[in-house]
């Protein structure tokens, strides 16, 4: 008898999933501990995995459509064998009506994924081979297709989907793009000028009106910073580093250590890494900002499980090193770039983004000098790493020369902590990058 997959529940609070890949097709045989699909959950794209050994016989949804958790999405036999019946998904129906879909109430604590959205079709911004879809039609598309449209500035109108019943996938608009390409390339090189940048070559897109769909990772994180916002009083501290030590300890490490082989050592720090190990080091100073809110209690945690801001293209996801306080620099830089390149992928755990008990987010390499994070729940601060920059200062000869100065903004709970306890730790992590061998030791 064949037995069907259904879809996992990945996080707590997860309440649907979209399918995005099959990593199988139907007709392949598969084996228990197999991979057979990759779902987009409210926190991240992970795989699902098969449990029986057998065959694909039939697949129930498409890529892109939204499945709630314990609905089937595949039925595995024996060749030959026919798939069970299941009843049609709920998507089908909202698929008739986006007025009725855009309506619907969205749970915080459900975060949806995107579903497909059906919205008419606007009118054709430029002519093109490809057949338009007439007006009051409507445009079927994955999320995923709308969304990359959405950023090249593509007119779904003028695409034929090759996917169920016509609709786009991104295989449709990755065809567009080596077109586009190839065409680029024909122009060049029959062209005796100079060869368009890469601003010339992209497609020339202008201001317009967007009714962009709320991915499920969007909307977890709308329900969680609306609740900290609301429910914990924040107060607002900041300090003013020197950042020439730490910047010169940093060249010196990398001169030493950036061009060995890792067998031999090498390594290369970034300035997140150093801020993130005088962050945890810091909090050996003044254990009392590593606290959060329990309603009937304050709860004082017992190692830094040390959460970061890492910005991904649906949001913000915050992987968490744990026990950073009795890490190295080393181990703090290798383990931050492990999971900064599983969250750019989507492949972090749901327990790898969660249960941390201080959060420092960094936004220097962006040229950004000062600002102010919202508390990552439920945590009793979140630290603001600012850009190091130089300017004119007054040196302990009360001289005007130039230096490098480094902002840090402190978030604080006032329910958890109060400015003196904010103060003091900013004061202890103020000595420890402007002198920052201690951390090192």
């Amino acid at each position: 008898m064949a037995t069907l997959i259904e879809m996992p529940k990945l996080s707590d609070t997860m309440t649907v999933g979209t399918l995005v890949n099959w990593l199988k097709k139907e007709g392949d045989p598969v084996a228990n501990g197999d991979m057979i699909a990759e779902v987009e959950t409210d926190k991240a794209t992970m795989e699902v995995e098969c449990f029986e050994d057998g065959i694909l016989i039939k697949q129930y949804c498409t890529e892109g459509e939204e499945v709630p958790v314990g609905g089937a999405i595949a039925a595995i036999g024996e060749a030959g064998e026919a798939a069970p019946t299941i009843e049609a998904p709920a998507e089908s129906a909202s698929s008739d009506s986006s007025t009725a879909e855009s309506t619907q109430p969205v749970a915080e604590t459900s975060a949806p994924v995107e579903p497909v959205i059906e919205t008419p079709a606007p009118a054709p911004s430029k002519p093109s081979t490809t057949p338009a879809v007439p007006s009051g039609d409507r445009v079927k598309a994955s999320p995923l297709a709308r969304k990359i449209a959405e950023s090249k500035g593509i007119d779904l109108t003028q695409i034929t989907g090759s996917g169920p019943n016509g609709r786009i996938v991104k295989a449709d608009l990755e065809a567009i793009k080596e077109a586009v390409s190839a065409s680029v390339s024909s122009t060049v090189q029959a062209s005796d000028t100079k060869a368009p940048t890469p601003a010339a070559i992209e497609s020339v897109t202008t201001l317009e009106a967007l009714d962009i769909p709320v991915s499920n990772m969007r909307k977890s994180i709308a329900g969680a910073l609306v609740a900290s916002k609301t429910q914990a009083p924040h107060f607002y501290l900041q300090i003013e580093v020197d950042g020439a030590p730490l910047a010169n300890l940093r060249k010196e490490l990398n001169q030493r250590l950036a061009d060995l082989p890792k067998e031999h050592g090498g390594i290369k720090f970034s300035v997140n890494d150093l801020t993130l190990k005088a962050s945890a080091e810091a909090i050996k100073r003044v254990p009392a900002i590593n606290r959060s809110w329990e309603g009937s209690s304050i709860k004082q945690h017992p190692n830094v499980d040390l959460a970061f801001g890492v910005a991904i293209d649906d949001g913000l996801v915050t992987p968490v090193i744990r026990s950073a306080e009795n890490k190295s620099l080393r181990q703090v830089s290798t383990e931050a770039k492990s999971l900064i390149k599983k969250a750019r992928e989507k492949k972090l755990a749901p327990n790898e983004m969660s249960g941390s008990t201080f959060t420092v987010t960094n936004l220097g390499m962006f040229g950004i000098s000062d600002f102010y994070g919202i508390i990552n729940p439920n945590n009793a601060a979140i630290l603001s790493i600012g850009a190091t920059i130089k300017r004119p200062i007054v040196n302990e000869k009360d001289e005007i020369v130039i230096g490098q100065t480094m902002k840090i903004g402190l978030s604080g709970d006032h329910r958890v902590i109060d400015g003196a306890v904010g103060a003091q730790y900013l004061l202890a992590l103020k000595e420890i990058l402007e002198t920052p061998s201690l951390m090192l030791v």
